[in-house]
Parts: structure tokens; sequence; C-alpha cells
């Protein structure tokens, strides 16, 4: 369609990814920043987003949450909307199940996390 875009990839050196990352953040014709998920986890502040769309969920829910949070980040002044496409009787849908079981299980320990003690013969034991 002729839409001006940015992109990155693990494929990118780190001049590359900078580079994609001014070519979005200042350039207003350049909407879309389309970006593998484990390489956009780390290091990015897209302050120019207010859209993020999960279109192959990850395993790690955690994962997920780290690449949308590129979006909400200090200085971030617009109301940011993550969506999750996914269709229904795929492997996607399971992996969105299997998210949502992990998420609960870490939501649990978190929560119980001030009712778990020790004695002292139990950490004698972690400790030999």
């Amino acid at each position: 369609m002729g839409d001006r875009y940015a992109w990155l990839t693990g494929d990118l050196s780190g001049k590359q990814r900078e580079e994609q990352v001014n070519l979005f953040q200042q350039d207003p014709e350049v909407r879309a920043f389309l970006i593998s998920i484990k390489s956009g986890g780390t290091g990015l502040n897209l302050t120019a987003a207010d859209y993020v769309f999960i279109l192959d969920p990850w395993w790690n829910p955690f994962i997920e949450q780290q690449a949308i949070a590129r979006a909400h980040r200090i200085g971030q002044e617009k109301n940011v909307f993550a969506q999750k496409f996914i269709t229904k009787d795929t492997i996607e849908e399971k992996i969105l199940q299997l998210q949502e079981k992990k998420t609960l299980i870490a939501s649990d320990v978190i929560e119980n996390a001030s009712n778990i003690s020790f004695n002292r013969e139990e950490l004698n034991f972690l400790l030999d």
C-alpha cells in the first residue's frame, strides 16, 4: 500500500537497530513498527507507539508483557492499547491457555510469598 514502516529482527546489527528505532520515534509518517517479539523484548523505548498488536504469542506471558512495556515508558503521553490476535482451534489458542496457567501459578506464588516459612532444619537441609 506504500505506507512507510520500521522493522526490527534479530538479524539487524546494533547500528541498524538504532536506525529503525529512531526512524519510528522521530518520523511521524512511519506509523508502524514491525518487531519480532524476542528482538523487541529488551532495550527499546517506543513512546511513539500507542497500539501494540501481538500476532504470534510467546510461551512465556511475561515476554509479551515486557514487549508491550516498550510502549509504556516514562515520557509516554498517550494511552497505549495492546491487542492479541488469536485464531480459534490453533496452536496459538493453546499457547494462550498455557500462558493463562503460567500467570495463575505466578500470581499464586507471589500472593503466598509472605506465608512461606522455613524452620531451622529445613534451612540447614537447603544449605547443605
